[in-house]
């Protein structure tokens, strides 16, 4: 039985001190929960301090991003070693907005989740189709090439650590959500790709995510389908009511 996943991607939100209030507030919230895993992704300056509220409860913490080199001349970026060193568990990769705005590849992304396996960061994967792809009938392949792509080259062991994250980008942040039929069909295509890479065994342990938009109005009905075992949360992640009641739906 998979342990559903929820994690809350705050995205470009919350200074560092509404970061560790919201933190807080989950931290009490979750204090008891083992049923369900709740993650929580601030910004790269809110991460240190976040990481001190949530550390040794149920509140795990992830990163946005992240490089694939270990150190050296790449300003901006941060390293798999330095979000250990704040206390990451988990980091977002290959995020819809990570692809569109700053020229992502999937072999770049691919690059990121190996590297975050050796570091033992869980990489949360994110892949899924535009509205012109859906459109036009490319979501199978454009789908199946991103899996195909981005977890190239990894073995049994690894496929059983990651997560990945379908976001259909036409429903981020529009109001738009995939119908719990639509985003289970893309969701058992995933697991169906994960099949063929490693083997049914492993591709069952796999937990993927709806990243679409989900919000405590339809969050239970996607859930509720078989191959869905959580949601990376936009906006609803930035509110605990909003978050805590996508937690309670997972179950």
């Amino acid at each position: 039985m998979r342990k559903k996943i929820i994690a809350g991607n705050w995205k470009m939100n919350k200074l560092i001190g509404d970061a560790v209030e919201l933190a807080s507030a989950l931290k009490a919230k979750v204090a008891d929960r083992t049923d369900v895993e709740v993650v929580v992704c601030p910004t790269f300056t809110a991460l240190k301090s976040v990481g001190d509220v949530v550390a040794g409860s149920q509140v795990k913490l992830g990163s946005q991003n992240m490089h694939w080199e270990k150190d050296g001349a790449f300003t901006g970026e941060i390293s798999a070693d330095m979000l250990r060193d704040t206390g990451c568990q988990y980091v977002i990769l290959g995020h819809s907005e990570r692809r569109q705005f700053f020229g992502e590849t999937d072999a770049g992304v691919n690059r990121k989740v190996k590297v975050a396996l050796t570091a033992n960061l869980t990489p949360i994967v994110c892949v899924g189709e535009t509205l012109e792809e859906r459109e036009a009938n490319k979501t199978e392949d454009v789908v199946t090439t991103q899996v195909t792509k981005s977890l190239a080259g990894l073995d049994e062991t690894s496929f059983r650590r990651i997560v990945v994250a379908y976001e259909p980008v036409w429903a981020i942040g529009t109001g738009r959500t995939a119908s719990p039929a639509q985003a289970q069909e893309v969701h058992a295509l995933i697991r169906k790709v994960l099949s063929k890479m490693c083997n049914p065994g492993a591709a069952q342990a796999v937990r993927i995510q709806y990243g679409g938009s989900m919000k405590p109005a339809n969050a239970k009905e996607l859930m509720a389908q078989p191959d869905i075992d959580g949601g990376l949360i936009g906006g609803a992640a930035l509110d605990a009511a909003s978050f805590l009641a996508i937690v309670d739906a997972a179950v």
